[in-house]
């Protein structure tokens, strides 16, 4: 529990006391606490410079119930690593029994909490309780995995009196921490930790894929040692069937390790215990870059990683991580693409300063023969699909001057375009993803490498008809755009694969789907935009169209919003953010140039997309 990411540091004045990390300057002075009445809200607390900490007060000897209940709450959205101090509030059997570290709740604002009247002739017995509620948006788990929630929050906190002492104690509470949207702000920061596709291969090279698991960890409580223990303890439940670890099963930080400080090179020494001794010098490696990749995350300037067990080094690994494992955010993409005024798949420099005259893409797909609607390219940009622009065929063509398009290989009977294909979307495998909209047989189909007899894929729990495919670079992860009734949400799910005894192809599964925009009433268009970030288009209820970023989790990651834009139909991003974000709007085609504002590209093109 405790009171009410974008960075700042947040304090309610008079309840904790805050201090400059780099200077120990003592802020704004404690006020008084109440002495008496209900307690309004925990609120929220404004944002102040990151570098604030916030240290927990202990209970005074003469607090009283209302007190006690606030002061407790204040301590635990301070940076106390163990809320020894929140822990002090509590019987000394309550603070045995309590496990902080077990979850947080997110409240709208900080939680309201009043004493519940007792009943009469019994108000000098030594207990009393206070009644906690609020509005929930979020939880984090004990893995720290993050979701958004909603609904009323409401427990209770019972008090009883030290008949010798006169001291008032909680000493019935329940598990985990509460806190406000501010607090859990300046208190939390989202950074992925990394593991391995278990059943894909990036880019169709055959290297393994590198999967980013989103999670929450303290920021200011020591968030280095805080990550890597979480990766050593493995992949959070919604993502661990489809990732793999290369850490033995067991291993674990050296028993005498209780934090890690790189070196002033940025080089970080992890000593672990005996079940990473005997390991070979290419698991070893794995080991190190699933490091290296997570703590990037956190310190992008670390600069190497090094291993020991056993007492002796076991490996170290410093710019190799890349070689050892695809991530998204590292591929290169060379060239943006849309469809121009002639249908035609076009082509353009994706790089910032590259040169913005488009060009037909080598092959049938560039020229015009075939006139597209909408259009998909492989991550290794040698292969392109198209869907024909009334939106009932979709074709695979190489480009390379001089291929030939053939037949389509699929076709739709929907009877209007918008109840036809959706966009195609290319998988880390190669294998080419869409939508079906037809109203009388919806369908989300996968053709493996491009070729062949459709493959129907499952999505138990879909509820609504899908408008939108766009798989992650990492293979295992998908984003869908799923309309019902006149409301679109994004849903974000795990790909699952499994070839049965005596069968040739694979039953592929879309597990566990969950909202990435619960506050959206409308999404209109979404692309991946790095290892674990989206760019979506949207409108919450009765508001204006608005572009953001949001996490594969749900939540809102640190850094500013894309400049405004109007009219936006359709969002193209990659998951390197250093190329530019690229929209069709009402304007027609136009970029997001870093630091810059929107900029036409070209006035009379359509669907934008880069490779995926």
């Amino acid at each position: 529990m405790g009171a009410d990411r974008e960075g700042g540091a947040r304090r309610r004045q008079g309840r904790a006391v805050a201090y400059v990390a780099c200077g120990a300057v003592l802020l704004a002075g404690c006020a008084s606490m109440p002495d008496s009445g209900d307690l309004s809200g925990v609120d929220s607390t404004p944002r102040q410079d990151t570098q604030v900490r916030v240290f927990a007060m202990p209970p005074s000897e003469d607090a009283t119930p209302t007190q006690l209940v606030q002061g407790f709450l204040e301590a635990l959205t301070s940076d106390d690593p163990n809320y020894e101090i929140a822990s002090q509030y509590l019987t000394e059997d309550a603070a045995t029994a309590w496990r902080p570290k077990t979850g947080t709740t997110v409240l709208a604002d900080g939680p309201d909490a009043f004493e519940l009247p007792r009943a009469r002739g019994r108000e000098d017995t030594g207990e009393t309780s206070f009644a906690l509620s609020g509005t929930k948006i979020a939880t984090v788990d004990e893995q720290q995995s993050y979701a958004p929630a909603d609904g009323v929050y409401e427990s209770l906190l019972h008090l009883t009196q030290d008949p010798k002492t006169k001291q008032w104690r909680i000493d019935e509470l329940p598990q985990g921490v509460v806190m406000g949207q501010g607090d859990f702000e300046r208190n939390y920061t989202s950074v992925n930790k990394y593991y391995f596709a278990s059943n894909t291969a990036a880019g169709g090279s055959g290297q393994t894929a590198a999967v980013a698991d989103p999670v929450y960890v303290r920021e200011r409580v020591d968030p280095m040692t805080q990550m890597v223990r979480s990766l050593l303890k493995g992949p959070t439940t919604w993502l661990s069937p489809v990732v793999r670890t290369s850490f033995p099963t067991g291993t674990a930080l050296k028993k005498d390790v209780t934090t890690l400080t790189p070196d002033e090179n940025n080089k970080l020494t992890v000593p672990l215990n005996d079940r990473a001794a005997r390991v070979g010098q290419s698991r070893c490696t794995e080991m190190a870059a699933q490091l290296l990749f997570t703590l990037r995350s956190l310190t992008p300037s670390m600069a190497e990683v090094e291993l020991e067990s056993g007492g002796k080094q076991l490996c170290s690994l410093t710019e190799g991580a890349e070689a050892t494992a695809a991530r998204g955010a590292t591929e290169h993409v060379e060239y943006l693409y849309y469809v121009d005024d002639k249908h035609r798949l076009v082509r353009m420099a994706a790089a910032e300063d590259g040169a913005r005259t488009p060009e037909p893409v080598p092959g049938a797909l560039g020229e015009g023969n075939t006139q597209l609607r909408s259009a998909a390219v492989s991550r290794d940009e040698e292969m392109a699909a198209g869907v024909g622009v009334d939106g009932g065929e979709l074709y695979v063509g190489s480009l390379v001057s001089g291929g030939s398009l053939g037949e389509p290989v699929l076709r739709s009977a929907g009877k209007t375009a918008d109840d036809r294909l959706t966009t195609p979307s290319w998988d880390a495998r190669q294998d080419l993803w869409v939508a079906d909209r037809n109203p009388d047989d919806p369908r989300l189909l996968l053709l493996e490498h491009g070729a062949g007899e459709p493959l129907p894929v499952q999505t138990p729990g879909l509820d609504g008809r899908i408008e939108s495919v766009r798989v992650a670079a990492d293979g295992v992860r998908i984003a869908l755009v799923v309309a019902k009734g006149d409301k679109s949400s994004l849903l974000i799910g795990r790909i699952e694969r499994e070839t049965k005894p005596g069968e040739d192809r694979p039953t592929v599964t879309v597990q566990e789907l969950r909202s990435a925009t619960p506050q959206l009433e409308e999404v209109t268009t979404v692309s991946w935009a790095g290892d674990g970030r989206l760019v979506v288009v949207g409108r919450e209820q009765d508001r204006v169209q608005t572009v953001r970023y949001v996490q594969v989790d749900g939540s809102t990651p640190e850094g500013p919003a894309p400049a405004a834009l109007t009219g936006v139909k359709e969002i193209a991003a990659t998951e390197d953010d250093r190329v530019p974000l690229v929209a069709y709007s009402e304007d027609g085609i136009v970029r997001l140039q870093s630091g810059a504002q929107w900029q036409k590209v070209a006035a009379d093109g359509t669907a934008p997309v880069y490779p995926g």
